[in-house]
This record gives C-alpha cells, sequence and structure tokens, in this order.
C-alpha cells in the first residue's frame, strides 16, 4: 500500500471514530454558540469543480462558535480527495465525530459535528426513507457535550430534498422520536430542507423550540437568498434562553448562508 493510501486510510479511521484531537476551550461556560452550516462538500458555487476547505474554516475561525453542524461533508470522495471532517476539524482546532449517510465517488458523503468541547458517545442513526421514492438515504448524528457542569446532546442532520416531502416527514419523526428519549437537553441543527408552516417544520416545532421564529434571515441560495430551509432547536425550552441568532452573509464558500445561534445554559 502506498503512503499516500495509508494516510488515506487513518484519516478515514480516525473520522469515523469521531476521534479527538484538540482541547480547545469555549469562550463562556454558561453560553453556548452553535454554527449549522450546509458546506456544499468546500465547493464554493461559483468555481465548478473546485474544493476551498480553507474558506470553509476561514468561516469557522472567523465566528467561533463552540459546535458547529456541517451536512454535505466529503470524506476521501474523488471530487473532494481529502477527508474533509478531519481537515476542517484540524483547521478549526475542533473536535470531530463525522456520521456517514452514503458511499460516494470510491469515499463517504454525510454530516459531521465540530466542537471545542471534548466530545463523546458518537451515534450515527440511519434515517427512513420510503420504499419507491428513491430518496437518498439520510442520517442522524449525535453526541454528548458537557457545558456549565451540565451534559447536552448535539445533534446535527440533514434531510432529503426531494420536491416531494415525503421523507422528510418520515425523517422528521424519526429524528424527534430518537431525540425524545434523551434524558439530557438537546440543541438539534440543520439542513432540513423545509420551509416554516409545512409538515415538516410543524413537527419539528411541536417537539423543539426554534432559536428563531419570526424574521429570522434567509439562507438559501447563498445570493439574495429567498427561503430559510437551516434552522437550530433545543429542547426543553427551560434549559435554554436564546441570546442572538444571526444568519451570515458569506456568498462564497457554500450554496447555503450559516447560521449562528448563541444560547445560555441553565443549570438545574
Amino acid at each position: 500500500m502506498s503512503i499516500r493510501n495509508l494516510l488515506y486510510l487513518s484519516l478515514f479511521i480516525l473520522a469515523s471514530c469521531g476521534v479527538k484531537q484538540y482541547t480547545g476551550q469555549p469562550r463562556n461556560k454558561q453560553e453556548l454558540t452553535i454554527m449549522s452550516y450546509n458546506i456544499h462538500h468546500a465547493n464554493p458555487p461559483s468555481k465548478a469543480g473546485l474544493i476551498d476547505v480553507d474558506a470553509i474554516a476561514a468561516v469557522i475561525n472567523k465566528y467561533k462558535p463552540d459546535v458547529v453542524a456541517l451536512q454535505e461533508v466529503d470524506v476521501n470522495t474523488k471530487r473532494s480527495g481529502m477527508n474533509e471532517a478531519v481537515v476542517l476539524a484540524e483547521k478549526t482546532k475542533m473536535n470531530f465525530y463525522f456520521a456517514k449517510a452514503i458511499d460516494h465517488e470510491g469515499g463517504d458523503y454525510g454530516v459531521a459535528i465540530l466542537s471545542r468541547y471534548s466530545l463523546s458517545g458518537g451515534t450515527t442513526h440511519k434515517l427512513p426513507t420510503a420504499e419507491g421514492t428513491k430518496g437518498e438515504p439520510r442520517v442522524l448524528a449525535t453526541a454528548i457535550i458537557e457545558v456549565n457542569g451540565k451534559k447536552l446532546v448535539l445533534a446535527c442532520t440533514h434531510l432529503d430534498a426531494q420536491r416531494n416531502d415525503t421523507n422528510r416527514v418520515l425523517q422528521i419523526n424519526a429524528i424527534t422520536g430518537i431525540l425524545q428519549q434523551e434524558t439530557n437537553p438537546v440543541v438539534l441543527a440543520g439542513d432540513l430542507n423545509a420551509t416554516p408552516g409545512g409538515a415538516v417544520i410543524n413537527t419539528l416545532d411541536q417537539h423543539f423550540t426554534r432559536t428563531c421564529t419570526q424574521n429570522c434571515g434567509f439562507t438559501i441560495p447563498q445570493v439574495n437568498p429567498t427561503k430559510t430551509i437551516d434552522f437550530i432547536a433545543y429542547k426543553p425550552s427551560t434549559n435554554f434562553t436564546v441570546l442572538s441568532h444571526t444568519v451570515i452573509d458569506e456568498q462564497y464558500a457554500s450554496d447555503h448562508l450559516p447560521v449562528i445561534v448563541t444560547l445560555k445554559i441553565f443549570r438545574e
């Protein structure tokens, strides 16, 4: 096996296991800043075929969130040529957990969680897809951190992108069912491919509190955005207060705008 292949194998093992590499400190132990970012496999939409992982890392490093929920992450695919979960963890000096959704071009494709806190209990939950819809398999990634002496569950997902919401409804019901079993508070973030007022977000709202429900800012497309499909939400509502919610106007790195939220964490 060549040295290059050995390197790719080692990086794949690291990402699959969610190995903790860094011990960076959060800015405020009574607050948690979360970013949700669909990174479009680090391909700037204005640069067909280009992989610019530095641009994604620059956004994260500029705003310094404590936790990042990433969607559309490539691990050693032909098109990207790198393990984006590992590279972003290195460039941001954060711990990570990668959750594979599908095989893609000789590698893996899915979602990831980055954290300045130590991550534990990383789990990949497969989400349902209705037979005959040809929907792409989707997953929910979960991991545990401790903030202000309190354990929190971080959850990241990317729901089905088909026009019909059949699979998204199945998937959000599965997610709320999985997270309903958690005894610790939960922060859920991701690209839900659904807008407020529809069945998917209505189901989300029955179980979680979104960090913003009015005048929240559109998240897609990156230039002149027209709709909101990227969300951060939490439960139970008594454990958190929203201090800020912002959609970042970053038009180069991805076809989605990142969402960043700061929550105050209450100990109970």
